[in-house]
This record gives C-alpha cells, sequence and structure tokens, in this order.
C-alpha cells in the first residue's frame, strides 16, 4: 500500500475504512433477515422463512468473506456490533419491501466501495468487489420477484408460499465466491 492511499485517521486507506464499514453492514443485515423469518415462522409460513433464514446465512457469510480479504491483506480488522433491527410488521409485504430496501442499499454501497477502490488505485480491491457487484444484481432481482409474488397473490400468502417452495429452492454454492475466514454455508 502506498502512502498515497492511507488516510491519516487509523492509518488506513479510504477503501479499508468502507470495507470495515461493510462487515457492519453485512452483520446487521443478516441480523435483520433472521428477524424476517422468525416473523414469517411464527405466521406459519415455512417456506417464507426457509428464504429468509438462508438470507440470514449468506449475508453472514459475506460479512466473513471480507474478513477474510481484510485479514489476507494485513489490514487491522475487529468484529463490530450491528445497526438496530425491525422487529415489528403489519404485514407480510412490509418485510419483503424491508428486504428489497436492503438489497438496493448494499448495492449502492457495494457500487461506492467499488469506485473508492479505483479512485485510489487499490487494484486488488476493486477485483475482490466484482463478485459482489454480480451478486448484488441476483439479490435485487429476488427481492423484487417475490415483492411482486406478494403484490399479485393478493393477500393470499399460501400462493405466495406455493410459489417460493416451486420457484425459490435453495441455492448451491458459488465457486467463484470469495473464501470466507471460518467455515461458510457452502
Amino acid at each position: 500500500m502506498t502512502a498515497t492511499t492511507h488516510s491519516t485517521d487509523h492509518g488506513l486507506s479510504k477503501f479499508h475504512r468502507l470495507l470495515l464499514d461493510q462487515v457492519r453492514h453485512e452483520f446487521t443485515a443478516s441480523q435483520q433477515y433472521i428477524a424476517l423469518a422468525v416473523w414469517f415462522d411464527d405466521h406459519d409460513l415455512p417456506q417464507l422463512a426457509r428464504v429468509f433464514y438462508r438470507q440470514s446465512l449468506e449475508e453472514r457469510d459475506h460479512a466473513m468473506m471480507i474478513v477474510r480479504f481484510l485479514i489476507d491483506n494485513d489490514v487491522p480488522t475487529t468484529i463490530p456490533g450491528i445497526d438496530e433491527i425491525r422487529n415489528e410488521f403489519d404485514t407480510a409485504r412490509d418485510l419483503v419491501a424491508l428486504a428489497l430496501r436492503q438489497e438496493r442499499e448494499v448495492t449502492d454501497q457495494f457500487n461506492l466501495l467499488a469506485k473508492v477502490a479505483r479512485d485510489e488505485g487499490d487494484h486488488i480491491g476493486e477485483q475482490f468487489l466484482q463478485w459482489f457487484l454480480k451478486e448484488q444484481v441476483e439479490e435485487v432481482a429476488k427481492m423484487s420477484t417475490l415483492l411482486a409474488v406478494i403484490d399479485r397473490a393478493n393477500g393470499n400468502l399460501f400462493d405466495v408460499e406455493g410459489f417460493v417452495a416451486r420457484d425459490m429452492p435453495d441455492e448451491t454454492g458459488d465457486a467463484t465466491a470469495p473464501e470466507t475466514a471460518g467455515p461458510s454455508l457452502s
């Protein structure tokens, strides 16, 4: 790392500071997805619960991929606390709308990370982020589809459950995914 990519506060580049923040965002997303899964589980909607329990594990793995990258690049790494989690909802649509907003926010965060890595000339960091950017396209599409299905179901969550069981199977691991620190979902 050259002196031009380090800032004077904390001795880290802006990219590395944002990446450390992203660990918090990913762990927060993981916990938020658990809250959504529990809500669906408590409302006897096991297929929707399954989707969000799985999403929680994926977000945890994303955090641990970033942690592995930071460790491997000798960036001092501490595990942060998480932001506040929402647990109260009125409708199933509220939960999926929250998930879609969350995925769009994460997409914006990864776009900013990629821009900062490029601006700082951190080619290794920029390359690392490519998998996450591709993943975010898939995550936004998945939540957009699920929200559209809920809207078309007109309140019939059993139709949504059927759709999820039929058309949203658990995904297998991605061989191109970055390595995690510790064991991963796949």
